[in-house]
């Protein structure tokens, strides 16, 4: 096995088809095409929408990079804005909820690959 793997995450499978969740949001799951234990994933937002759920993890803390566009993030009771190359740290056990700008978002996420449960709240951020 190589010491490196090279993969276009734009490449990759967009898995939120077989969820239900295009076309309005996008999600590659980049750990398995990388080889690796730890999660990426890349989910893209279309304009102004708004995730249909909120989630949260009992022991993963993940990081989101918003690396195109705009967009806005509720954490628990808080309603903050992202710019480009912004990257968002959200401790376990927080509830977050992501919506795209007016020209959509793109966002990496990172994660440590714990198998914990994730709740998802479906109509969790409600205006």
């Amino acid at each position: 096995m190589s010491n490196y793997t090279i993969k276009n995450l734009k490449e990759i499978e967009d898995a939120a088809e077989r969820f239900g969740l295009a076309p309005n949001r996008g999600a590659v799951r980049a750990r398995r095409a990388r080889g690796r234990e730890r999660r990426a994933l890349v989910p893209a937002l279309a304009p102004n929408f708004r995730q249909p759920f909120g989630h949260r993890h009992e022991q993963q803390e993940e990081v989101y990079v918003l690396v195109g566009c705009n967009a806005r993030v509720k954490i628990d009771d808080e309603v903050q804005e992202l710019k480009p190359w912004d990257a968002l740290r959200v401790a376990p056990g927080t509830m977050r909820c992501f919506e795209g700008g007016p020209d959509g978002a793109e966002i990496i996420v990172f994660g440590a690959g714990v198998r914990d449960q994730a709740e998802a709240v479906p109509g969790w951020w409600t205006d």
